[in-house]
């Protein structure tokens, strides 16, 4: 099994280290420089865009984080990175500007974004960067259909399930999920604890991360039932592990 201890040696800081989007937004170079600079690990989110770069970004829509219309597939990598986020003067990165401004000093997880129809490519593509990328790294997401693409296009790269819910057709389909060969799970804290996070930790000996952590509440539940958290809006101790 793959040493994934530095996973969980450190609170990941959700979209970077920002300040809730008032001056310094998320997944920006500026909150991932602030992260790398405190020690926290960092999350990230990336889309593909339409000449198939992945660019970090949450939204598919462009209109929250820039004022645009319009979605990321529409937009050129050189389109996406010439916007700039809130107003601000941060501009949306690829993922290969966020990695060459980590440059390994700390852990990153990506969460990979997919858009029926409009992702094929994104674990390929992540997967390549990654794969010569000299830090530690993790990709994870929601989508099950990318999720069945990480062995074959992001070999030797963990690879994550992020996940909510507790009722039974949502904990049956990430039961399933471990027919994939994912090495973690990124969980939602307040539907903490349930039976899937309970099997992969207890019996898999897999390592669970939660998100997002807002508040001391989800702090506790973090640490009893998880392995570490997902962070925002606050800045916790470097040494709160489980």
């Amino acid at each position: 099994m793959t040493d994934l201890s530095w996973l969980t040696a450190r609170p990941v800081a959700h979209r970077g280290l920002h300040d809730m989007n008032k001056t310094r937004w998320e997944n920006t170079l500026s909150a991932f420089a602030a992260a790398a600079e405190r020690g926290y690990a960092i999350e990230c989110d990336v889309h593909l865009s339409s000449d198939r770069i992945p660019v970090v970004i949450h939204d598919s829509d462009l209109k929250r984080l820039t004022g645009q219309d319009g979605f990321v597939w529409q937009r050129t990598a050189a389109e996406m990175t010439a916007l700039r986020v809130g107003g601000t003067s941060d501009h949306l990165p690829t993922l290969q500007q966020a990695l060459d401004l980590v440059d390994g000093r700390v852990p990153m997880v990506v969460e990979l974004k997919g858009v029926p129809g409009r992702d094929e490519g994104l674990v390929e593509s992540v997967g390549k960067m990654l794969k010569h990328y000299k830090g530690k790294a993790a990709i994870m997401s929601f989508d099950h259909w990318l999720i069945r693409d990480f062995p074959k296009h992001a070999p030797g790269i963990p690879g994550g399930l992020t996940a909510y819910g507790n009722d039974v057709k949502l904990i049956e389909a990430h039961f399933a999920m471990l027919a994939h060969d994912i090495a973690f799970a990124s969980y939602a804290a307040g539907d903490l604890p349930n039976r899937f996070v309970s099997f992969v930790r207890e019996r898999l000996k897999m390592p669970v991360i939660t998100w997002t952590v807002l508040d001391q509440p989800a702090v506790d539940l973090t640490f009893r039932y998880a392995d570490q958290m997902t962070f925002e809006g606050f800045e916790p101790d470097l040494v709160q592990v489980a």
